[in-house]
């Protein structure tokens, strides 16, 4: 460092003035962070702000002229009653599935929070599911629901009941891929849980003992309040991930019958990769976008606020 003496009849002051030793450090923390922020604005902010563009245009993947239309093609989404029907279906959805994710998770968790080999074998077998491909589950439950010969009509056929066309019903279509996603995606929740259990000091349950706490007051003093950090981010990457749903309703039934289970991506998917219409599928996506976010973020205030209160 180069010291400046200031005037003499004065105490001698020293400045310190930065040379290249000091300034080193500053550029070597931003070329560490440079590949990452390159990343970050070639694979996130980009796409978001190219999307947006894209969503203000007429364009087809197979003609090289684009028309700006500006906010034409929002407005005809909010017209089209397949797209609103889609809203409604992928909502339902995840109405649907992140509170079972959230209560079977937990309960699962609750219930293997054991060390011997029985509980260690389930919770392998639970979370397998987990990493089956779509395609796989998909082909699974087409069994499980077959009208003729499905598993589950089987046992309805045992007890003289009628069996049901689960996939082909309009009312029953959507519960059937709700159930087949909460069994393929259960694991994860379950593991989340079961980690934050094992986080929790057992001083703190035989506290509890020592006054005679009963097994659901230790649950709601001690277990309840050491995950709820661990419940919301369970519930807000499952908010996330339901919202984009594809492949089960694809391959399980095609968005039918008469689009009773047809989600947003189903419908983005068929407007940009069927129809060609980029335009139209990019606005889609950004109102996907709006209401994962809006949803996310609702959720995580609400949430943050019961467990700072």
């Amino acid at each position: 460092m180069t010291d400046v003496t200031l005037s003499p009849g004065k105490a001698a002051a020293t400045v310190k003035r930065p040379t290249g030793a000091s300034i080193g450090p500053r550029w070597s923390n931003a070329l560490f962070v440079a590949p990452y922020l390159a990343f970050y604005l070639a694979l996130l902010v980009y796409p978001l702000f190219k999307g947006i563009w894209m969503s203000m245009l007429q364009s087809d993947m197979f003609d090289d002229t684009s028309e700006f239309a500006g906010l034409a093609n929002y407005y005809r989404l909010f017209n089209d009653k397949v797209f609103i029907g889609a809203v409604w279906n992928t909502v339902l959805f995840v109405v649907m599935t992140v509170p079972a994710f959230t209560v079977i998770g937990l309960l699962l968790a609750l219930a293997l929070n054991r060390s011997d080999r029985t509980a260690a074998t389930l919770r392998a077998i639970f979370f397998g599911n987990s990493v089956l491909s779509v395609a796989i589950v998909a082909i699974i439950w087409q069994m499980m629901y077959m009208p003729d010969n499905g598993a589950i009509n089987g046992v309805l056929k045992f007890f003289g009941l009628q069996p049901i066309a689960f996939i082909n019903s309009a009312s029953l279509a959507l519960v059937a891929i709700a159930i087949c996603t909460v069994w393929w995606i259960i694991g994860l929740p379950m593991m989340l849980f079961l980690a934050a259990l094992q986080q929790i000091p057992g001083e703190l349950y035989e506290a509890a003992a020592l006054d005679n706490a009963s097994r659901w007051r230790s649950f709601w003093s001690i277990t309840l309040p050491s995950i709820r950090r661990t419940m919301l981010v369970v519930v807000i990457y499952e908010i996330v991930a339901q919202f984009q749903l594809f492949g089960q309703a694809w391959l399980l039934t095609r968005g039918g019958p008469n689009n009773a289970s047809r989600p947003i991506v189903l419908f983005i998917y068929e407007q940009g990769f069927r129809t060609w219409n980029l335009g139209y599928a990019a606005a889609a996506s950004e109102v996907l976008f709006v209401i994962m976010a809006v949803a996310a973020l609702a959720q995580f205030f609400a949430s943050r606020k019961r467990v700072e209160g």
